[in-house]
């Protein structure tokens, strides 16, 4: 074998038949040019996994607005009963009126704080009233399930209207009354929770927060309340703030009453162990006070039932046999028959009847046996 010398070598013999020295040469300068590019983009590129985050969120952000200038048509909006409620408050203007003021603060007041809760009472104030109506005068000229006349059935659509109107703030009432007595029930409890954890050496945040979670099973709008307190105590800059808050979202006197000692605690520095432990006391009194109000109502509130429905009753069956014997009585139906049927027979084999008196039959007798 001959021995691999440089000056023998040939790169005709290398390559293939396709393909020449010229272009093997082209095509190394084309990598050489290629690998320089990658070097040079490498070493100007972002290095830290922050940056280069960014600027996939900036070339994102670019592609979506290219994209959005490029789309010729706005995409067609979805149609749900809470956007055309709330497209109609808007066009009436009602989110500005002292209504919207009001039911915010009612709303509040009865626990109902969802996005969308102020714009559905709003629409329902100004809907039920045209839907009762309407309703009232369906009725009034085809099923006439209400008996109203029929020279009153425009003042029966306006009665309905009206009774659309008040009908949810009738509603909300209700729920706020509710809500209110449960929480006044519920108010002796969360103070002795209070007074444990302030012996304990909680402060006020965390005492809050402490009785918020303990209520959740038992009172649980009263612990939520407690959790909106603490949440704003630690967010909001005024701490009276927070406690005017839950003076307006509760509004109860009781509930007054434990923000007033509490900020007087937070001022004056008095003990506030002592201040909620006499609270709950007071509290718990108070409920057993209106307890035993209750109670003593209840002689007096049964009396109508007793009047209506027992006293008639007793009446029918004590009186009822004496009055049908006096209807008797006066009537001339006696015992006895009034009227005797006699069969006479003569001698020549006839028989006659007739109708004769008891006084009659005795004095037409016969003397023999």
């Amino acid at each position: 074998m001959n021995n691999f010398r440089a000056e023998n070598f040939q790169l005709e013999k290398w390559l293939p038949a396709s393909i020449s020295v010229a272009d093997f040469i082209a095509f190394l300068a084309a990598l050489a040019v290629l690998a320089a590019f990658l070097a040079v983009w490498n070493a100007l590129r972002t290095n830290t996994a922050y940056e280069r985050r960014f600027s996939v969120i900036a070339q994102r952000k670019e592609s979506l607005r290219q994209s959005a200038l490029a789309t010729p048509r706005r995409q067609q909006v979805r149609l749900t009963p809470a956007g055309l409620m709330n497209d109609a408050v808007k066009r009436l203007n009602l989110l500005r009126s002292k209504h919207a003021t009001e039911a915010r603060t009612m709303l509040m007041q009865a626990g109902i704080r969802s996005r969308d809760a102020m714009v559905r009472y709003l629409f329902a104030r100004v809907s039920l009233p045209l839907v009762f109506a309407v309703a009232a005068l369906i009725d009034a000229y085809t099923i006439h399930l209400l008996p109203i006349p029929e020279k009153y059935r425009f003042l029966g659509a306006l009665g309905a209207a009206v009774l659309g109107y008040l009908a949810p703030s009738i509603y909300l009432r209700n729920v706020i009354s509710r809500r209110s007595q449960r929480m006044q029930k519920g108010l002796p409890d969360a103070l002795d929770l209070m007074v444990i954890c302030a012996e304990a050496g909680l402060s006020l945040d965390a005492t809050l927060n402490r009785v918020a979670r303990e209520l959740e099973s038992t009172w649980l709008e009263l612990a939520e309340e407690f959790g909106i307190t603490a949440a704003e105590l630690t967010f909001l800059p005024d701490r009276r703030q927070a406690f005017d808050n839950l003076n307006i979202r509760t509004n109860m006197a009781s509930i007054r009453g434990v923000v007033n000692t509490l900020l007087q605690t937070a001022k004056f520095g008095t003990p506030l162990a002592n201040s909620l432990r006499v609270l709950a006391a007071e509290f718990r009194d108070a409920r057993m006070i209106r307890a035993e109000e209750k109670a003593a109502r209840l002689p007096a509130l049964l009396t109508v039932p007793l009047i209506l429905f027992i006293l008639p009753t007793l009446f029918i069956v004590l009186l009822g046999p004496a009055t049908l014997n006096i209807i008797d009585t006066f009537s001339g139906n006696r015992s006895g028959p009034q009227h005797v049927s006699i069969a006479t027979h003569s001698g020549d084999g006839n028989e006659s009847s007739g109708a004769a008196s008891p006084e009659t039959t005795k004095t037409n007798a016969p003397d023999t046996p």
